[in-house]
């Protein structure tokens, strides 16, 4: 395990997991509009993280013409 796979999986488990459980205990807790701007951020902010350190710097061309 490299040091950027255990950090690519603790930004999923925190953007997925995380804001699930936030959502869940806020909404538990009687704030539920909360709990849904908490998991819609923390999904989204996730999915920006995750595009901007491993899926942008890949570069994806196709192979030169002749």
């Amino acid at each position: 395990m490299t040091r950027s796979k255990l950090l690519l999986g603790l930004v999923l488990l925190s953007g997925i997991a995380g804001s699930g459980l936030a959502r869940r205990a806020l909404g538990e807790a009687g704030y539920s509009n909360l709990g849904v701007l908490i998991f819609v951020f923390g999904y989204a902010g996730m999915v920006f993280a995750v595009w901007f350190g491993w899926i942008r710097p890949l570069d994806i061309t196709g192979p030169t013409g002749r």
